[in-house]
Formats: structure tokens, sequence, C-alpha cells
């Protein structure tokens, strides 16, 4: 059997294993998951990649170079998804979403976000592959949302503005006093949604415009679409974790939004340069990681104002 086809049957087997224990096994208590044990989940799930990552390493052709690009791109990927996590804090929090629905909300969300991801890397490659000049269609959006990203002030998510929210209010009722236990509630044999799904909505709308972002950015490292799309989702895999992990922890990840506007800043440069100068994988892997470093380290060292 060809190794890269028992590579995907390998990657199949065992995200489906790990998607389902983080999704169901886990989900076992009626309220939100404690920092502690969100902690524990979150070094769980990134070991795991990480031991994947070394597979690779081993057994795959090139093995080398196509691990580096596996570790770069999740970096890229789970650091992205550390700041949409702060999104999802500030929606849950806008929607007054109590602590023992969201891990449910989160639950499908993350379903929705694996098969988007899927979609769109798959989309990218193939653009990529026929149209070279998108590479630089990539670098140029990479670049945007870095400075975006800089001098974007910290906002509440406004639920009212959000263009997916409108549509889906114009195909449903919302029943506002419902339960958030459900997406769907009926009364009177006539079907309403739930403020549950409406926030499920926002979610996902919010991963679509991550996403937008986010594979440009894995493109950048690597076009090999068996890497790209198994760093992107085990980089989704362990989120709800970090995301209970992140509400406790958030006071240590002040200054990321500067880190990552600076690695998106890079990639799309990169990516705009590549015609003419080579940037490895491998020097981008230290770029990311001394960013990242130095990003948390501020965030610990330097005290927060009153």
């Amino acid at each position: 059997m060809d190794i890269h086809l028992l590579f995907w049957i390998g990657f199949v087997v065992i995200f489906s294993i790990v998607l389902i224990i983080d999704m169901f096994v886990t989900d076992h208590r009626s309220g939100a998951v404690g920092v502690k044990s969100a902690l524990i989940w979150t070094a769980v799930w990134i070991s795991t990649a990480l031991i994947f990552g070394l597979l690779i390493y081993l057994f795959l052709p090139y093995g080398k170079t196509k691990s580096i690009e596996f570790i770069t791109g999740y970096l890229i990927e789970y650091s992205l998804s550390v700041d949409n996590l702060f999104v999802f804090i500030m929606i849950f929090a806008a929607m007054k979403i109590v602590d023992r629905y969201q891990p449910v909300i989160l639950k499908w969300g993350i379903i929705g976000a694996v098969v988007l991801r899927i979609l769109f890397i798959t989309a990218g490659v193939e653009l990529l592959d026929k149209f070279s000049f998108m590479s630089y269609i990539f670098g140029a959006i990479l670049l945007y949302t870095a400075f975006k990203i800089l001098y974007s002030e910290d906002e509440e998510s406004e639920p009212g503005k959000n263009i997916f929210v409108r549509m889906a209010k114009k195909i449903f009722p919302i029943d506002t006093e419902a339960s958030n236990k459900h997406f769907f509630v009926f009364h009177k044999k006539k079907l309403y949604a739930t403020v549950a799904f409406i926030t499920l909505v926002m979610l996902e709308s919010t991963d679509v415009i991550f996403a937008l972002d986010s594979i440009p950015a894995v493109l950048s490292i690597t076009q090999d679409p068996f890497i790209a799309i198994t760093s992107n989702l085990f980089a989704i895999l362990g989120l709800r974790s970090l995301f209970f992990a992140l509400s406790g922890i958030i006071h240590l990840f002040r200054y990321l939004k500067y880190g990552i506007s600076f690695i998106l800043l890079f990639i799309g440069v990169k990516m705009l340069i590549t015609a003419f100068i080579h940037i490895s994988a491998a020097i981008s892997l230290i770029v990311i990681l001394v960013t990242l470093t130095v990003s948390v380290l501020l965030s610990i060292l330097i005290k927060e104002k009153e």
C-alpha cells in the first residue's frame, strides 16, 4: 500500500477517534469544563498533534521537510485559533449564554469548522495550482489582516449586525424566551429557533471570516493538501478545551494580537516575494516560535494597567 494513502487512512482514523473523544466522551458534565481539566485536555490534544508530526518525520518521504511544514502550519493555525476564541468568548457574553450550555454549542460549531476547513483548503490548493498569481492575492489578504488586527480595538460582538444572523431571522422565527439547551423548539406546532441557534450561526460565520485569513496562512507554508489539511484540523481539534482554558487564563495573552499581526505580516510578505526569494519552512517555524514566545512573555512580565 502506498505510504501516502496509509497516512491518509491513519489520519482519518486517529482524527475521528480523538474528535469523538473530545466531542462526546469529555462532554459529560452539565457545566463548563474547569480550567485545570481544560488545560489537561489541551495538553493531550497538542501532544497528539506533535506525535503525528513525529510520525511524518519518521515515515513519510522527505519526512524532515514535511514534518517542519506540519508543525509550522499547526502553530500558525493554533495561534490564530486562540485569537478567534477571544471573539467566541465575547459572542457568548453578548448572547448571555450560560456556562452549562456553552460546551454543546461549541461542539457543533467545531464540527462545522472541520467541514469548512476541508472545503476551503482544497479550493485554495486548486487555485494556487491553476493560477500562480493567487499567491499575491493571498499575500495581500494576509497583509491587510495583519494591519487590521494591529489597529483594531477590542470591541464586543454585535449580534444584530451579523449578516448570517439577519438571514437566519428571516428563515426562522426566534423564541428568545426558550431554553438554550436546544437549537429549535416547537410551540403550538410551529418551529422556532432559539438564542442558542443564533449563537451557533454567529460562531460559524465568524469561523468563515477567520478561515479567509488562516487558509492563505497555511498555504504560504505548504501546498501539499495532506500537510495543509492535517495541520489545520489538528489545530481545530482541541479548541473546545482551549476555549475553557482561555476563559480562565486570558490575562496571559494580552499581547498575543501583536504577535499574530507580526506573524501574518511575515507570511504575507513571504507570499509576495516567493517568486524572488525563498524562505524555508524551517525559518518560518523559528520566526513563529520566537514571536509567540515573546508575546506570551510580555503578557506575563508587563503588568496590566488598572
